[in-house]
């Protein structure tokens, strides 16, 4: 794939003082930078989900304090967790 892109002065200087410190091509730097990204991105992502399917299965096993008629609702409540975590509204 070719790629043209358009950087204004201040990225350009940045493009420039990575090639000439890493000694590397724009394309290298391009493939370093999308990897990076990815890679903080999907730890990111990874890191909220863990976090809700926790608060999840805290409200399911009884760990963490649950309204009083819980054990009646729960399906109500499992539902508004799932709604919350998947963007349902």
């Amino acid at each position: 794939m070719r790629i043209n892109a358009r950087l204004d002065d201040s990225y350009e200087r940045k493009f420039q003082l990575v090639q000439q410190r890493e000694r590397k091509n724009r394309s290298d730097i391009l493939k370093e930078a999308l990897d990076s990204y990815f890679a903080t991105k999907l730890r990111q992502d990874e890191d909220e989900a863990l976090a809700k399917n926790q608060k999840l299965l805290q409200m399911l096993g009884g760990i963490m304090s649950a309204p009083a008629d819980s054990s009646v609702n729960y399906k109500k409540y499992v539902k508004g967790y799932l709604d919350e975590k998947f963007g349902h509204r």
